[in-house]
Formats: C-alpha cells, structure tokens, sequence
C-alpha cells in the first residue's frame, strides 16, 4: 500500500465537510490500508480521509497497548466508515495533537463517553460505546469530517498565533 501526505492547515481541505462512503469495495479497502500505514508512519493515533485529501466520512484510529519504553505490544486497529456520535456523556479535558497540525498541543474539553454508530470496512453496520483515549481520539477525528480542527475550541488569538507559525513551518518544511 502507500504512506499518503498530509495535508497540514491552513489548508482549505481540512475545512471542507466530507461526503459519505456508499460503496464497500476494494477501492475502500486499499484508501483504508494507505490510511493506516499513513498513520503508522507519521506516528498518529487517528487519522481522517481529508488529512490526506480525501473528502470522505472515513476513519482510522489504533490505541495501541505499548509498554514502559513506548513500544507497542499490541495494536487495536479499528475503522470507522460515516461515524456519528449517538450519545455523549460528561466532560473531560484533555491535551491533544493532531498530524495536520504538527508541533501543537492544546487542551481540549470533549464527551468523557460516547456512542458512536458507523459502518465496518465491509458494510456492517456497528453501534459501540467509548471512553478514555479512545472516546477522545473518536471525537477528534469525527471533526475532521465536518472541517473541524481541535484548534477551534480555542481562542482566537490562540488560533491566529498557530495559523502564523504553520505557515512559516509549511515554507521552511513542505515542497509546496
């Protein structure tokens, strides 16, 4: 399969809303094995189909178990085709990063638990309650879908001084 780029804001595409997945095909299958080796690659928890350019309601997440070094034991692959959120509960903090948004950790305030309803990589429909990292990770990524960045729970003055310093970072970093 491929490691895909990713798409780093301001980017308009992060900003697009995405359009749902209605064909469970091979096709499919290889956008959702480029979207795990992408992650894998760059290091991520989670990944959404437009952080690499692809305007679909399509996730990948691995909150894989590590051990005391950081090395993973065992992975947890999941994915997740048109997600919504049936139910949250609570409110946690927490300080999230994002692979479109390098170099940048802020803190969040997310559903403590959620149901999510979306369909497997074959079609199936899936109804599944989480908490902790991985209901966070969930919420996360299901905002790239609609053009939301974690950026935007924060402040504008916070907003505009991480556009700043992504631009700069683009022009030193990218080839673009």
């Amino acid at each position: 399969m491929a490691v895909r780029e990713i798409v780093i804001f301001p980017d308009d595409r992060l900003r697009a809303p995405t359009t749902e997945v209605t064909e469970f095909n091979d096709e499919l299958k290889t956008l959702v094995q480029d979207m795990f080796d992408s992650m894998y690659f760059y290091e991520g928890i989670g990944l959404a189909a437009p952080q690499i350019g692809v305007s679909k309601r399509l996730i990948v997440i691995d909150i894989a178990d590590t051990d005391d070094e950081g090395n993973v034991i065992e992975h947890h692959p999941k994915v997740l085709v048109n997600p919504v959120i049936v139910e949250n509960v609570g409110e946690v903090e927490s300080q999230e990063g994002c692979l479109s948004v390098p170099e940048t950790y802020e803190v969040v305030h997310r559903a403590e638990r959620i149901k999510i309803k979306f369909y497997d990589v074959d079609g199936h429909e899936q109804l599944e309650e989480a908490e902790g990292l991985l209901a966070i990770c969930m919420q996360h990524e299901l905002d790239h879908l609609d053009g939301h960045l974690f950026i935007d729970y924060l402040g504008t003055f916070q907003r505009n001084r991480i556009k700043k310093r992504l631009i700069k970072f683009k022009k030193e970093h990218l080839k673009h």
